[in-house]
């Protein structure tokens, strides 16, 4: 059974939160990966992390915008600039949330240098997580089986991240 979201308050947001928090978490562990994958120190993978949670997270957040104020004023011939601003806000919200998974061990790391031992591990962790998490919501959203959802996102995950550590180790390896 496919969820209505027709109803006020923030149901009606759900899917920007599915699109916004699996991107944002596939694209920021992408990056932490690859960085890790290139040995990079803590903080190039802090700076690229926050670089693409922004710079991705805007950029969706602008594009959910154009598109869906496109989509109405296509259909309608008017404008409803404030519910495309509330569906871009929810895409940057959910991006900027979800996608700070990955970093968050690292941060948490500057101020609990022990933990910067494990934390590639805990980000892995988390990230997973997290997909299983959007996952299961993106399930219901569609109406699809949460689990097997979930295992999908999981898996789009995995291999993103391991494409993008591959590539940090392979580069770095041939760059030297």
């Amino acid at each position: 059974m496919v969820m209505s979201f027709n109803k006020r308050g923030i149901w009606k947001y759900l899917p920007e939160f599915v699109y916004g928090g699996i991107d944002g978490s596939v694209t920021t562990f992408a990056v932490v990966a690859g960085a890790i994958g290139a040995s990079f120190s803590t903080t190039v993978i802090l700076i690229l992390g926050f670089a693409n949670l922004f710079a991705d997270g805007v950029s969706m957040a602008l594009s959910n915008y154009d598109s869906n104020k496109s989509d109405r004023e296509l259909h309608s011939r008017t404008k409803f600039e404030k519910t495309s601003t509330k569906s871009a806000l929810a895409t940057f919200i959910s991006f900027l949330i979800v996608g700070f998974i990955p970093l968050l061990f690292f941060v948490l790391a500057l101020f609990f240098p022990v933990l910067l031992k494990n934390a590639f591990l805990f980000s892995i962790i988390l990230t997973a997580l997290a997909f299983l998490f959007v996952g299961s919501v993106k399930g219901i959203v569609t109406g699809k089986h949460p689990i097997q959802s979930a295992l999908e996102t999981l898996f789009i995950g995995a291999i993103a991240s391991s494409l993008a550590f591959l590539v940090g180790y392979i580069l770095k390896n041939v760059i030297h």
